[in-house]
């Protein structure tokens, strides 16, 4: 009779041999890489100008935007494809100090990305207002110990802060093996669509045309048999899209993604009912089956954790404030100037259910990567929507003389939702830094501003432009970054008055310090979604009366549906939300989303697949997947 050793060691094999058994993926990036070179009249001549990558962090041209020299793009590479900490440390960081392509950034070979010595000497390398001086916000005294004006302890005070450099974000980590799951490099991703595409040109048009519609009710966004509801408040003066003339535009490019599908996800149930999933929006029943003991109401949006309670309501981001739109914000920012933390806040209402593109935004910007499936999650428990029908201990007790709970009930699935996020995010770091590295739309908005406004002339950027240009889209741009730049937080630059094709962000920062394809949301948003098909019962109906929040997002309303949502649907709606929630931030582009989703869902199954193994129950679970079609666990 074999030992409990001997029998774990099998079990622990047998992950191995399937994990092993996938087949040898071949990674293939779009080649643009060292397509497009610097032209003859340009002192880098012939060299690459990967005008079609990330180079967020290295120092960069001021009279160009472009990487400054494009050895310091082969040390970026050479650090990530070693994954040694002391090769990554010779990649330079941060801007040079002068604009020609033999100067040294002001921290060669750095290991302290913080060497500059003083503000001072830090306000002669940004170029921006905010990065010399940092915003001028006021703080208020609110705990004990804050700081306050000298003269009245009393007050506040107005905070200053010359910006820092910021550090590349986990360049190494698609390197790493792990213990479970398929391998960070045994799944893959397509090419990135190449400049010269229409998916491409579609993509950037669709995340300019978000950043115009940020501060739009989501409700304009609504199945388009449901009736509109009035705009909310506060809206922004000078609006230069709406929903249907984004339609019109994206139509006009050759787009797919309009009138149902408009900024909406690919899976069965995205296009269904309002644009929010109920599992952001909604709250669950609590202990004995109300939260906090007095409403059994789901449209309350709190959130039982235990005896504890979260509300769905997110802080209120102060509306219609754009940033990186002027070319000394967006120059510094490429250089890895961290703005971070810059934003504002509005005090009333300090917080409210999402009910704009910024809401959103802002979820996003700090959410820890699995909450929202975490929250779905706990959501469902609270329910009671069953688990899928092949997994046991589901009948009555009388019958079955268990429950599940380490396996097969809530702590189990709880843990295993946040577990494949980690998974999901050593895999999509390979896809980022070690095989596509490419720009992100703010970055593509850079390049097509400077050639607009003559700073560059490159064919690849100049044939984008041409086929945008069939369109009003870069006008509406520039009409809203006009409007917006000598009121906002840039107005302090010298460009604040001129031309701005550049893309209106979301976050002080723009994007994070790691490439754009594939998105680490995303990613997650497809593994974690995956567990929570795979256990609970996909075709539950969730009823014909769903819930969006009112004009101002301080309550939750009823809205009448012809058709009952399922918990497929909200599922899939929520993986959209979150991951196109990037989008509409500035951040990410579509094909970012879609296929690391997919990703996400393949690294899931593996997981599944291997942690089947571990248990003597006869069990199956049906998992339905993004793009139709169905896999049995």
């Amino acid at each position: 009779m074999k030992t409990r050793a001997q029998l774990a060691l099998e079990t622990r094999s047998a992950a191995n041999t399937l994990a092993a058994s996938y087949p040898t993926i071949s990674h293939e990036s779009n080649g643009e890489e060292t397509a497009y070179r610097h032209p003859s009249d340009s002192p880098l001549k012939g060299t690459p100008s990967h005008s079609a990558n990330f180079t967020k962090g290295l120092p960069h041209n001021y009279k160009t935007g472009l990487a400054l020299n494009p050895i310091d793009y082969s040390l970026f590479v050479k650090g990530i494809e070693t994954g040694d900490s002391p090769e990554f440390e010779k990649t330079p960081l941060g801007p040079a100090v002068d604009d020609s392509p033999s100067s040294k950034p002001i921290c060669p070979s750095q290991t302290d990305i913080n060497c500059q010595t003083s503000d001072a000497e830090r306000k002669l390398i940004w170029k921006s207002d905010i990065g010399q001086n940092g915003p001028a916000v006021f703080e208020p005294p609110v705990c004990d110990g804050d700081k306050t004006d000298p003269k009245d302890p009393t007050k506040g005070i107005f905070e200053y802060k010359t910006a820092t450099v910021r550090a590349w974000e986990s360049a190494g980590a698609g390197n790493l093996f792990d213990l479970e799951g398929p391998d960070a490099q045994a799944v893959t991703m397509p090419p990135a669509p190449k400049l010269d595409s229409d998916e491409l040109t579609i993509e950037i048009a669709e995340v300019y045309l978000q950043a115009l519609l940020r501060d739009t009710h989501f409700s304009q966004f609504r199945d388009p048999e449901l009736e509109k509801q009035t705009e909310a408040e506060p809206s922004c003066e000078n609006t230069y899209a709406n929903p249907d003339e984004a339609n019109a535009i994206l139509e006009t490019l050759g787009s797919k993604r309009i009138n149902d599908r408009l900024f909406r996800g690919l899976a069965k149930g995205d296009e269904v009912g309002p644009y929010l999933s109920q599992f952001l929006l909604i709250g669950n029943k609590g202990i004995n089956g109300s939260p906090n003991g007095r409403d059994r109401c789901p449209k309350k949006g709190e959130i039982s954790y235990g005896a504890q309670k979260l509300s769905q309501m997110v802080k209120t981001a102060t509306p219609c404030i754009d940033y990186l739109t002027t070319w000394e914000s967006w120059f510094d920012a490429q250089n890895g100037a961290d703005f971070r933390g810059y934003e504002t806040y509005l005090t009333s209402p300090d917080y409210r259910f999402i009910i704009t593109p910024r809401d959103l935004a802002t979820y996003v910007h700090y959410d820890a990567l699995y909450q929202a499936y975490l929250n779905a999650c706990l959501i469902m428990l609270g329910m009671g929507i069953p688990f899928d029908p092949g997994i046991p201990y589901q009948t009555d007790d009388v019958y079955d003389k268990q429950q599940g709970f380490a396996h097969f009930g809530g702590p189990q699935i709880l843990s295993l939702v946040c577990e494949v996020a980690t998974r999901a995010l050593k895999a999509v770091r390979f896809q980022k830094f070690n095989l596509h590295r490419r720009l992100r739309p703010e970055a593509l908005a850079g390049r097509i501003h400077a050639q607009m406004t003559g700073k560059i002339d490159l064919p690849e950027i100049d044939a984008l432009i041409g086929k945008l240009q069939q369109t009003d889209i870069l006008d509406r741009v520039k009409a809203h970054n006009a409007a917006r730049n000598p009121v906002g937080p840039h107005k302090g630059d010298a460009s604040a008055g001129s031309n701005s094709y550049l893309l209106p962000m979301a976050f002080p920062e723009g994007s994070p310090m790691h490439p754009s394809y594939g998105a680490g949301h995303a990613t997650v948003a497809g593994a974690c979604v995956t567990v929570l098909k795979a256990f609970f019962d996909h075709g539950q109906e969730l009823g014909t009366k769903s819930y969006e929040a009112n004009a101002n997002g301080s309550k939750l309303t009823a809205v009448n549906l012809k058709a009952p949502l399922t918990v497929e649907g909200e599922l899939n709606k929520l993986a959209a939300n979150i991951s196109i929630g990037r989008d509409w931030a500035g951040v990410h582009y579509y094909s970012d989303y879609k296929e690391s989703l997919l990703m996400g869902e393949q690294i899931a199954l593996g997981i599944l697949k291997e942690q089947k193994l571990t248990f003597p129950e006869t069990f199956h679970m049906d998992v339905p997947l993004f793009e139709g079609g169905t896999a049995r666990i």
